[in-house]
């Protein structure tokens, strides 16, 4: 028996988000972040690193390393794809052309997305009460009108922005998750001839996520999602009964199983589960550091999720809630369970998403309407100081926030870019048109409460990767401290490296054009880069009186990440 649905909604509220202004949001959120800026520090500069040692061959294509070095992800899928597209596109600098698959890896996240909260919005248990006369909500364009709600706030998450503009296997994960999250809520209103596009999303995501460094997480969501499905067989469908459904079944057992195969023949499983306990201090601030993550990592998804679980308890069992809820549980459980506690925690932006645009047709007008001024003032409120300290660069004026910018980036200089300039103003036009329109009584549409979260994120993304990209560069990369060393060693000579980690490696390799090799007992280039929290071993593993002290080079935006350099000299 069908539990009474807590949505109530008319035909009038669910008209179209224009597909322009959609796609522009898209658009104006996916670019920013892969056009113009460096590799930051620390794995994005290391994937891209492993990456180029793939596309010069220098290392397996089935144990990516750098200079012996495994990345932090034990991953396949997102290497291949960074060296293919070196490979691919010659003309382009590699730092660039890694980025191709990796945007369209984002916009297939985006576009997933959509889907799957359009297809569990399908769910007959997700429509809104029938009313008496008539005019309630259609099918079609309510699944529509909570797509649209959906996507909107997986681009308004907070915790997006950084991570899934990275070429790393984080996004790699994120975008594999949200294929398998499309063909597990599109599996059910497909028939038995029309499956092919949820079977191949279903095989593809799966396979993507296990050789994307995260095997167990996709045997979870598979065998999750088959006994959801099986558990769903009986459900009755408003449109057309479904003959089909114990195929898919079958088939999302057997893809779940082949793809546990795969990783096992692969050697794909790692034990990486890492509870914290609570008998110290530093445990204690573990699990409270853990929670601050959560709460602004996933906001304003998670309050929303929350009110759904809330208000649609009488069908939590139904696949429009259980479906997310599961995919959401398995992000959640590998964020507590494993050290990459921020990029595993990324998994759940689409299934919170979906949670949270369920919440939409149930929240009163005074709890919209307070979305709506939060999110006002928060982001105009961080746009403006975006824009003040950018001023302060520009002219020394207002003088406090350029004396900040001075000592947390000394050596920093500014510089102006007209493209960068008009592209933030359009961007803060756009913002201040988006406020006015809200603020013109929008109340139809169900997605209005998720416009301006999706505005004010998307605005204070774009004003970073404008006017603070050349002072973001300067802070995250390994650019500047890589040139230093450039600068004091022979161009044609080889460097030795004792200490550094893969980003330094990478670094120094792309922004250095240096040729490095790990530092043996036996000297065999001309000089050494040692990391300094790494000097107290050196003596064990290089012969020291081969070596004379040249200096020691700093980031410049960290204190403590300093290298120390050598020159080999000749014994008497």
């Amino acid at each position: 028996m069908n539990k009474p649905s807590p949505a109530i909604i008319a035909q009038s509220a669910v008209r179209r988000l224009p597909r322009l202004a959609l796609l522009l949001f898209c658009v104006a959120y996916i670019l920013p972040g892969f056009l113009g800026r460096s590799p930051w520090k620390n794995a994005d500069i290391a994937a891209f690193g492993t990456m180029r040692e793939l596309a010069a061959g220098n290392t397996s294509w089935l144990h990516p390393q750098l200079l012996g070095q495994s990345g932090e992800f034990e991953a396949l899928a997102p290497y291949w794809l960074g060296a293919l597209a070196i490979k691919a596109f010659p003309f382009f600098d590699p730092a660039f052309a890694v980025r191709v698959p990796f945007g369209l890896l984002l916009a297939l996240t985006l576009l997933c997305t959509w889907y799957a909260v359009y297809y569990l919005a399908r769910s007959p248990q997700a429509q809104p009460v029938a009313f008496a006369f008539g005019g309630e909500a259609s099918p079609v364009d309510y699944a529509r009108a909570i797509a649209d709600a959906g996507l909107l706030a997986l681009v308004a998450s907070l915790g997006l922005a950084q991570l899934s503009h990275e070429t790393t296997p984080a996004l790699a994960q994120l975008a594999f998750t949200a294929l398998v999250f499309y063909a597990m809520a599109a599996s059910a209103y497909r028939s038995a001839y029309k499956l092919l596009g949820p079977a191949l999303g279903l095989g593809i995501g799966l396979a993507g996520l296990a050789l994307s460094g995260a095997p167990t997480v996709a045997a979870l969501l598979g065998a999750g999602s088959t006994l959801l499905a099986l558990g769903g067989t009986q459900e009755t469908q408003s449109e057309k009964p479904q003959p089909h459904a114990w195929r898919w079944v079958l088939l999302a057992g057997v893809l779940t199983l082949a793809v546990c195969a795969l990783s096992y023949g692969l050697d794909l499983w790692r034990w990486r589960i890492e509870i914290p306990g609570l008998e110290t201090s530093a445990d204690r601030k573990e699990w409270r550091s853990l929670a601050r993550l959560l709460i602004w990592f996933t906001w304003p998804t998670w309050p929303l999720a929350a009110w759904t679980l809330y208000r649609w308890r009488r069908q939590l069992t139904s696949r429009h809630v259980a479906l997310p809820l599961w995919f959401a549980l398995v992000a959640l459980a590998a964020t507590v369970t494993t050290l990459a506690t921020d990029r595993s925690l990324l998994l759940s932006l689409p299934p919170l998403a979906a949670l949270a645009a369920f919440a939409l047709p149930t929240l009163k007008r005074s709890v919209a309407s307070l979305i709506d001024w939060f999110t006002l003032l928060f982001f105009t409120g961080c746009a403006t100081v975006i824009w003040v300290i950018w001023i302060a660069m520009q002219t020394g004026m207002p003088k406090q926030p350029a004396a900040n910018v001075a000592k947390l980036a000394p050596g920093f200089e500014p510089s102006f870019s007209w493209l960068a300039f008009l592209a933030a103003a359009l961007a803060t036009l756009a913002w201040a048109w988006l406020v006015r329109w809200r603020a013109g009584r929008q109340r139809a549409a169900i997605w209005k409460s998720m416009v301006l979260p999706a505005g004010g994120a998307t605005l204070c993304w774009m004003l970073l990767m404008t006017l603070w990209l050349p002072l973001l560069d300067y802070a995250r990369s390994y650019a500047p401290l890589s040139r230093q060393v450039a600068a004091l060693v022979d161009p044609d000579g080889c460097v030795e490296v004792y200490g550094l980690n893969a980003a330094q490696v990478a670094a120094f390799q792309y922004h250095g054009h240096m040729t490095l090799q790990r530092a043996g007992a036996k000297a065999a280039c001309p000089y050494l880069v040692v990391d300094a929290d790494a000097q107290a071993t050196l003596s064990g593993t290089v012969d020291m009186p081969e070596w004379a002290f040249l200096a020691t080079l700093r980031r410049p935006t960290d204190r403590n990440e300093n290298v120390l350099l050598f020159k080999r000299v000749s014994r008497p």
